[in-house]
């Protein structure tokens, strides 16, 4: 599974409005409710910020990985957000989130959503890449830069 695999450039946002945890995850949903990924964006913002309230999804170092499942889910989905002015998602380290990977699983896979979450970590956990991703002028832009770093991975493996 690579992050490609779910990840559309069409759902790639770059310069979120957003300023709070719930406004960047709808901002998110609703790009993917506009490519045709999820029917309803409100039903999924619910299940999304229910998650939230288990403990908060921003990691740590400007990075937040919101994540549910949902039944209107058939393939694991994904959207990114860049926010150069930062969001206030009540991160585990208290700083602001430039960076919004919103996760989205079919409720009837097992552990599909868990491999997923693995990979972003994985690839974000390396601050050379994460400067990158904020300094990218466009979804493709950004869908280059993690397709390179797979490429590297794989060519490790």
């Amino acid at each position: 599974m690579k992050i490609t695999d779910f990840l559309d450039k069409r759902c790639v946002i770059i310069g979120m409005r957003s300023r709070t945890k719930k406004e960047a995850i709808k901002e998110l949903l609703t790009k993917l409710k506009e490519n045709g990924f999820i029917k309803d964006e409100k039903e999924i913002l619910e299940t999304v910020m229910e998650r939230e309230k288990l403990g908060s999804t921003g990691i740590g170092q400007g990075i937040a990985v919101p994540h549910a499942k949902s039944d209107q889910i058939e393939n694991l989905v994904a959207a990114l957000g860049i926010s150069k002015t930062g969001i206030d998602f009540n991160s585990l380290d208290g700083e602001q989130v430039n960076i919004v990977f919103l996760v989205l699983a079919p409720t009837k896979s097992v552990g599909l959503h868990l491999k997923a979450l693995a990979k972003i970590a994985r690839l974000l956990k390396d601050r050379v890449f994460r400067n990158a991703l904020k300094d990218a002028q466009s979804p493709e832009e950004i869908i280059d830069l993690i397709k390179e770093d797979e490429q590297k991975l794989n060519n490790v493996g």
